[in-house]
This record gives structure tokens, sequence and C-alpha cells, in this order.
């Protein structure tokens, strides 16, 4: 009989310390964020009067993507003063993701909801703030009281506005993340561990079946790539929807 024994829960979400309050999660947070300010100051470093080439290239064409594809579209050209944010927010999250693809690690620091929270909080507060510099006080009347609804019906939408738009907003972008996250980390743990246990049986005639978990192995892997990319361009698009919102009530 094969006897499989899946490592308690806390073990695969919860390393150990590197020292007190600092664990290997932080730490692939930490070179996230140092991976992706290198990449852009080497780019910046290169000559920009010449065709772009090399790691220049590499952070014109992801600039080129947060402009096109995230900015234009959600804030217009009035909301190229947030590319940096951005750009910011998308790179690290994404470096935050990639982790979880790379045997052994199988970590992204984006499964536990420590730093998806922390992201969504800070976007939360920056459209809040946005709002609040462009309408004043008025902010919270134009987001609770949309205009054209009669005004009987404000009794309903006034608190559905305010749960969706203050409170439900953080929630969704801080679970979204986390979730597709943890999701795929226990998937690719659980199938490492089945083709380990597999090709590890006493049983001889169990041995060649480890290639089945192994495939499923290989797909989620490639999967995982592309979830990782979404969620970074998700969390990304829906921020610069509510910063852009915050800042023209009329949209």
């Amino acid at each position: 009989m094969l006897a499989l024994e899946f490592p308690p829960i806390n073990e695969i979400l919860r390393w150990r310390d590197l020292f007190p309050t600092f664990n290997k999660v932080a730490l692939i947070a930490v070179a996230a964020a140092l991976i992706g300010i290198v990449i852009f100051l080497l780019a910046s470093r290169q000559d920009g009067l010449k065709a772009p080439k090399g790691v220049r290239n590499f952070a014109e064409t992801i600039i080129e993507f947060i402009e096109n594809q995230i900015i234009m579209p959600t804030m217009g050209r009035d909301g190229m003063g947030w590319t940096p944010f951005l750009l910011s927010l998308f790179v690290f999250i994404y470096l935050c993701n990639l982790p979880g693809i790379i045997p052994i690690i199988y970590m992204p620091a984006t499964a536990r909801i420590a730093i998806p929270m922390f992201l969504a909080l800070l976007v939360w507060v920056i459209f809040i703030g946005v709002g609040l510099k462009h309408q004043g006080f008025g902010y919270f009347k134009n987001a609770l009281f949309p205009p054209g609804v009669p005004g009987p019906l404000y009794i309903l939408v006034a608190p559905i506005e305010f749960i969706s738009t203050f409170l439900v907003r953080p929630f969704s972008l801080t679970v979204r993340l986390f979730a597709n996250l943890l999701a795929g980390h226990i998937l690719l743990v659980t199938f490492s561990l089945l083709t380990e246990e597999l090709i590890q049986s006493d049983t001889l005639v169990l041995k060649p079946v480890a290639i089945l978990p192994f495939f499923m192995l290989m797909f989620i892997t490639a999967f995982e790539v592309l979830v990782g990319f979404l969620q970074a361009y998700i969390f990304t698009i829906l921020a610069a929807v509510y910063i852009g919102g915050a800042a023209h009530p009329e949209h």
C-alpha cells in the first residue's frame, strides 16, 4: 500500500523564521522589491538617445504594457502620472508570485495574506485620498448617492455603495490575490509530494505510475506562470480603475 502523509497545513504555509519576525516569505518579498529596483536602475543608466537593448528594452516593454494596457483603458491620458506607482505595483506582485513555480521553494510571497492585505489597504488609502483631493468631502456624497437614482431608493443604494466601495474593494483585492496563489501553492506541493512518494515506493508496479502526477505537476507549473501574471495584472488594473474613478466622478 502507498502511505502518503501530507504535511500539516501550517508546515507548508509558514516557514521557520530566519531570525525573529523575519522568515523566508519576507525574504522573498524583499528580494522581489530589490530585483525590481535593480532592473529599472540598470535600465536608467543606459543612454536614452540610443536604441534600447538588453535590460532597458525589457524595462521599456513593461512600461509600455502598463501605459497601453492598464492606464489608457481605465484612466486615460490624465492617468499617466500614475505610471510609476502602477508599474511598481505590477512588478512587485509578479516577482512575489514567481517563486511559486520554482522547485524546492514553491512558495509565492503573496500566498500569505499579509502582503496582499497590505497592498490592498495601500490602494484603498490612495483612491480615497485621490477622491478627497479632487472632490473634497463631496467624494463621499458622490460615492454613496450617485446621481440619477430616485430619492427613495437611496435608502437601499447608499448602504450598498458604502459596503461595495469602502469595504468590499480592499477585501476582494486581498482575497483574490491571496486565494489564487495559495491554491496554486498547495496543488504544486501536493503533486510534488505524490510524485516523490510513488518514485520511492517499495512496490515496483507503482514507480511507473509516478509519471502521471509528474505530468500534472508540469501542467500546473506552466499554468501558475500564467496565473502569476494574470493576478498581478488584475490587481494592478483594478487599482487603476479605483483611482481613476475617484479622480473622475463622472466615470
